[in-house]
């Protein structure tokens, strides 16, 4: 995906691009290559792949929730910053918070939140259980992509959700790891709203946005220690 075919096909989950959102994004990627040597960033590092698999997928939560309508927005695991820092560049509007458990990836999350001089933005270094005990009920949206099995996240993402707020979470294949949720949606008090199947552009791989709706308070004693997740996963 090259810059003109990134920009056409963000045209079609209506997303307007303009050139300094697209030099944010094209040091980003420069970025991303230079502290990819230094530490494990991503095994993806050919640029129209990065502007496919990273920057155009990560946008693609705009499929499911209009995302100028969102204030506050927490990206769980968010690792090289993905969903979290290219939805912050897309949607300049939302507060972001980017939690990850490595010191070196907050880092290089600080820098290029520097380097691009973006806004309203914090990097968060906790783990991802501990974060959730913290920060109960402030965020309209709570993401994350392919970080860990379906049920596993539900428990970390869905009690710093607002009630009524969403859950949304970017997955490749689905079904198996849904079927396997079933036990965690119910003592979450969460119900399914959607569930988009996609096919990425040009390499045609399958992609899932499942988006969960938060119905009231989170049990208190969820999330639990991640030795008892492991022991016994909802």
């Amino acid at each position: 995906m090259n810059k003109e075919s990134f920009i056409e096909e963000l045209k079609k989950i209506n997303i307007i691009i303009n050139d300094n959102q697209l030099k944010q994004l094209e040091l980003y990627y420069e970025l991303l290559i230079e502290w990819n040597e230094k530490i494990n960033l991503t095994g993806i590092t050919e640029k129209n792949e990065v502007y496919l698999k990273h920057f155009y997928d990560s946008s693609t939560m705009n499929m499911v929730i209009n995302l100028n309508n969102v204030k506050k927005l927490c990206d769980i695991g968010t690792g090289a910053g993905f969903p979290g820092i290219v939805i912050k560049i897309l949607f300049p509007n939302i507060f972001v918070t980017l939690v990850d458990s490595l010191e070196k990836r907050c880092k290089f999350l600080n820098i290029v939140i520097n380097e691009l001089k973006l806004d309203n933005i914090e990097v968060i270094h906790d783990r991802a259980e501990d974060f959730s005990k913290k920060h109960r009920e402030e965020y309209d949206v709570v993401t994350s992509r392919a970080v860990a099995k379906l049920n596993t996240l539900l428990e970390y993402s869905v009690p710093i959700a607002k009630i009524n707020g969403k859950i949304i979470e970017l997955k490749g294949n689905i079904q198996d790891e849904l079927e396997k949720s079933m036990n965690a949606i119910t003592k979450l008090d969460i119900e399914i709203e959607k569930i988009y199947n996609f096919k990425l552009p040009y390499e045609n791989s399958n992609r899932n946005i499942i988006v969960f709706n938060k119905k009231k308070s989170t049990n208190i004693i969820y999330p639990r220690k991640i030795s008892e997740m492991k022991k016994n996963s909802l």
